[in-house]
């Protein structure tokens, strides 16, 4: 996942990591669009409705689907220093018990997500903003996002117990 496409299963959900990296991109492009349609429009008088409402959205999609890709080229906050100590069996032990903790967490956070989009979606929940939006839409960029994430994390749980070196020896090399 670190620097090098895989083969097979692993390089689809790299692409797929990556397309999700993209995506946050596109988000915050559309966030910039956004505040300088908003600023336009205000300079000659006239009211868009729901754009700070919509940047929000795309500000909140934007952040979950950067969250696999980020995963993906190290760039969260790692529990380095304090595995950084550790060496050997007792350093691959540490590395999954946190690829485990973090894989449990992301599933539920998947889970809760999903589960957010279907309930907002099922009682036609709308927004409070002059948009009325239905709120289940901008919901599933979360939701996607926490599922990629929770994959990405489980990808890398399963890869470092069938022998893939730990990030700290990746990055290193």
């Amino acid at each position: 996942m670190q620097g090098t496409m895989r083969r097979g299963l692993g390089g689809v959900l790299d692409r797929v990591y990556l397309a999700g990296g993209v995506l946050a991109g596109l988000f915050l492009l559309s966030i910039a669009l956004l505040v300088l349609l908003s600023i336009v429009s205000r300079l000659l008088g006239i009211f868009v409705p729901g754009l700070s409402e919509y940047a929000g959205y795309a500000m909140a999609s934007s952040s979950f689907f950067a969250l696999a890709y980020t995963f993906g080229a190290g760039g969260h906050i790692r529990v380095n220093l304090f595995l950084g100590k550790l060496t050997g069996s007792r350093r691959r032990a540490a590395e999954i018990w946190c690829l485990a903790a973090g894989s449990f967490f992301a599933c539920y956070l998947a889970w809760f997500s999903v589960k957010m989009v279907r309930v907002s979606h099922m009682l036609g929940d709308i927004s409070e903003g002059s948009d009325a939006m239905p709120l289940w839409i901008p919901q599933i960029g979360m939701a996607a996002g926490s599922v990629l994430l929770a994959v990405a994390l489980v990808d890398r749980l399963v890869a470092v117990l069938r022998g893939a070196p730990l990030a700290a020896q990746q990055t290193s090399e």
